[in-house]
């Protein structure tokens, strides 16, 4: 079985990841072409909600962030009800690990599948504080073998190097493209909100936009 330490130095992109960035402060709110925000990235988007709706969120997040982990729990499955399911809201989420483990965590939900893929980022954020611990790759296991990942696809997902570059990347045109400096991070019709937004305040900003 691959240790904690084979993981982590398993590739120099994973350490650098460590060293990049740390939560910024709520930034300024500032608009940008929802064209642009939705251009092909490093990894395709995965969307959900219909392609025509006449609203787009992009979530900017990382996976072992305790706030982004508190929007996808409280906050998230009322947007989905109220707005994604009902044709009003596409919704994209984006990799913004602030750290090795969440980039980790982020390579399993693409190695799970488009079909899996939000699923298993759902069961992550709900269960982030049973494997974002000291030693995170036995109970990232165990979520990962309720996705169908074996032994073998597990380990063979973390050391995808490829994979994890690209993750890395997609980081960096957030932050270089789209002045993402915290996480989480909202675009909603190309307008940055930066930290976690009550339910209320979703109802406030969308609303508008769905009757214009």
């Amino acid at each position: 079985m691959m240790t904690r330490r084979e993981f982590v130095v398993s590739s120099s992109a994973v350490l650098a990841l460590g060293a990049i960035g740390a939560l910024g402060s709520a930034a300024w709110a500032q608009t940008f072409s929802v064209l642009e925000l939705e251009a092909k990235g490093p990894l395709d988007d995965i969307a959900m909600g219909s392609p025509t709706a006449p609203v787009t969120i992009i979530e900017y997040a990382s996976m072992t962030c305790p706030h982004c982990a508190a929007f996808a729990v409280t906050t998230f499955p009322q947007l989905k009800e109220k707005y994604i399911d009902t044709g009003k809201v596409k919704y994209i989420m984006r990799e913004y690990p602030l750290d090795p483990l969440a980039a980790a965590a982020f390579m399993l939900a693409r190695c799970s599948g488009p079909d899996k893929y939000y699923p298993l980022i759902e069961t992550l954020f709900a269960q982030q504080q049973k494997w974002a611990v000291k030693e995170p790759l036995p109970p990232l296991l165990a979520i990962a073998k309720q996705a169908g990942f074996t032994q073998q696809s597990f380990e063979a997902c973390l050391n995808d190097k490829a994979l994890l570059d690209k993750v890395q990347q997609m980081r960096t045109r957030g932050k270089e493209k789209f002045k993402v400096e915290a996480t989480p991070t909202f675009y909603i019709n190309g307008e940055r909100h930066s930290g976690e937004i009550p339910m209320e305040e979703l109802d406030k900003i969308i609303a508008p936009l769905i009757k214009s």
